[in-house]
């Protein structure tokens, strides 16, 4: 025997009501979007090896730094390598220590990049051009 109409009208679906509701709690989404996450900076110290002096590297890294919006330094070292400290957003950094520092400026033959880990710096500081060290 089945119950009376009455007491499962309200356990019937209904399409067209399921519907507005999804559109409500789309629009309420929408009206308040989850803030952005902003990434906890992060910092390598990298030693690159190779040819990368004398073939324009530094002011190279300067330029591609600050292209990525990057803070930090960089400078040749008197055994032939060029030393950089790289801070600021986690995927830019990754990028530059992976993808960009490995190939350089067209004269450069790089044939290892070092990274090691380091403290952030303040983005205000900007990437910087430092004496041989």
């Amino acid at each position: 025997m089945l119950p009376p109409a009455s007491t499962t009208g309200s356990r019937l679906f209904h399409p067209a009501a399921a519907a507005a509701s999804r559109r409500t709690m789309a629009a309420a989404a929408s009206a308040n979007p989850p803030p952005p996450q902003q990434s906890v900076p992060k910092a390598v110290r990298v030693v690159v090896k190779g040819r990368v002096q004398g073939v324009f590297f530094r002011d190279w890294t300067v330029e591609t730094a600050r292209a990525l919006g990057l803070a930090g330094w960089v400078r040749n070292r008197r055994d032939g390598t060029v030393e950089a400290l790289l801070s600021g957003d986690p995927a830019r950094v990754d990028e530059m220590v992976s993808q960009r520092l490995p190939v350089g400026p067209p004269a450069a033959a790089v044939t290892a990049v070092l990274p090691s880990p380091a403290d952030p710096l303040d983005p205000s500081e900007g990437f910087n051009r430092k004496p041989t060290a």
